[in-house]
């Protein structure tokens, strides 16, 4: 009897673990994972129906995107009441099973309310960040973050290396702006449904913004709308902190700890009241990407960029993006199926 309760609320948080998994952000909002209970396992998936194949051949996006919602699960688990253990890329002949995670009972710290709280209020706001800079060293505490997932987190604060980095974004966006692959990639996944994708025609990578932009890598045939107070004119502003999630290593293990990496960023700055801006077009370019390696210096491997900034008290919150169900996500199977 004991045993049977036991496994039954085994199963219950496993269900919890990806119903908060599904909050995490993914590119273009594809939500490009699947989830399966096999026993007393949670397995996750890549879902390669949802591919950018314009724009993410290779599918770093995608397998980061799983790796936030990877991060986002566990730190459910552990908010709940359990001690994930994870196996990544466990089975070499399944290319697109990710991760297996298995949980045993533990105390529930006590910062777990606070953690599913910035696991519901994180989102992407676009609109223009306060003049108040970051200050370095609460952009130094944010890196901390990262500790043993795999993935660092490097500040640039230097005037110097921040301008060629601008330089840079600007470079990648123009040369995306130009592809009429990715462009119309990013056309087909505005208003995709109602349970996925982007909502803004104006939004970009990795895209919960619902703010327009006076430019955008796809909207170039449309005229600016008017510039307003709370609208972003530039990729990168001057005052905006900005952190590069870098790994030792280029590959799919790589970009799993780097989406752990940026949700456990993204959660951190969340609590603290700060804003984070994804900023994947420098990295998705081959040519910015490189250039950016070279910036950074041997041994790190950029795999997205980050801006960091306040956003002005009291400013209306912005309407959630949509999450699929969780039955489209999540699959139960028993053990001899």
């Amino acid at each position: 009897m004991q045993e049977t309760a036991a496994v039954a609320a085994r199963g219950r948080a496993l269900r919890r673990m990806v119903d908060v998994a599904r909050r995490a952000p993914s590119v273009h909002n594809t939500q490009p994972w699947l989830w399966t209970i096999q026993d007393d396992a949670l397995e996750l998936h890549a879902d390669r129906t949802r591919a950018l194949e314009a724009a993410d051949p290779e599918g770093r996006n995608l397998v980061m995107s799983c790796g936030t919602a990877l991060h986002h699960a566990l730190v459910a688990a552990r908010a709940l009441g359990w001690a994930p253990v994870v196996g990544t890329l466990p089975d070499p002949r399944d290319h697109d099973l990710l991760a297996r995670i298995r949980v045993r009972p533990a105390e529930i710290p006590m910062d777990a309310a606070q953690s599913l709280a910035a696991v519901e209020a994180r989102c992407t706001d676009r609109r223009r960040f306060t003049s108040w800079p970051i200050p370095d060293k609460r952009l130094r505490r944010l890196a901390t973050a990262t500790r043993s997932l795999g993935a660092t987190v490097v500040p640039i604060p230097d005037p110097g290396r921040r301008l060629r980095l601008e330089r840079l974004v600007d470079r990648a966006m123009e040369i995306q702006d130009q592809d009429l692959r990715v462009r119309m990639e990013e056309r087909a996944w505005t208003g995709h449904s109602a349970v996925d994708g982007l909502i803004d025609p104006a939004g970009v990578a990795w895209g919960e913004g619902h703010t327009r932009r006076r430019r955008t890598r796809f909207d170039r045939e449309a005229e600016d709308p008017p510039v307003r107070e709370d609208v972003t004119a530039r990729p990168i502003e001057p005052t905006d902190g900005l952190l590069v999630v870098v790994t030792p290593e280029d590959g799919k293990l790589s970009w799993l700890h780097a989406g752990e990496a940026l949700s456990a960023v993204w959660l951190d700055a969340t609590t603290e009241g700060m804003s984070v801006v994804p900023l994947s077009q420098v990295v998705e370019v081959a040519e910015t990407r490189h250039a950016l390696e070279d910036l950074l210096g041997p041994g790190m491997h950029p795999q997205i960029l980050l801006r960091v900034g306040w956003q002005e008290i009291g400013r209306s919150d912005l309407p959630r993006t949509p999450r699929r169900p969780l039955g489209d996500v999540l699959r139960v199977r028993d053990r001899d199926t």
